[in-house]
């Protein structure tokens, strides 16, 4: 059993959330933008644009931790602490999508790519 999140540290390791996600412990949310999620992404994401979060809070459970993610961490950075304001369990990948692939995780599809802006 994976030991729970850290209520006091919204940054998540890579490695620590590549954890998580195996043991579907965490509902993890890509925050990027469409053009970007169809590029490349973690397997097993729920794509909402940063800018659909606020219209789409209800849609995320408040019983379940989230992992909020982008390309560099700075987008689900502030995705994070603003449903943590707003009482989610909300959690960010610590440097994106960046550190997630140079620390050797996947992405899907097969081939996936990190798309820039």
């Amino acid at each position: 059993m994976t030991p729970p999140l850290s209520a006091g540290d919204v940054d998540v390791d890579p490695d620590r959330a590549g954890e998580l996600i195996d043991a579907g412990e965490v509902e993890l949310v890509d925050v990027r933008e469409p053009y970007e999620w169809d590029a490349g992404r973690i397997a097993g994401a729920r794509h909402i644009a940063v800018q659909q979060l606020a219209a789409e809070a209800a849609s995320l459970d408040r019983e379940r931790p989230i992992l909020f993610y982008c390309r560099t961490g700075s987008r689900s950075a502030m995705a994070a602490e603003a449903f943590r304001r707003a009482g989610y369990d909300a959690y960010n990948l610590d440097g994106g999508l960046i550190e997630w692939t140079r620390r050797g995780h996947p992405l899907e599809p097969e081939g996936g790519t990190i798309a820039d802006h």
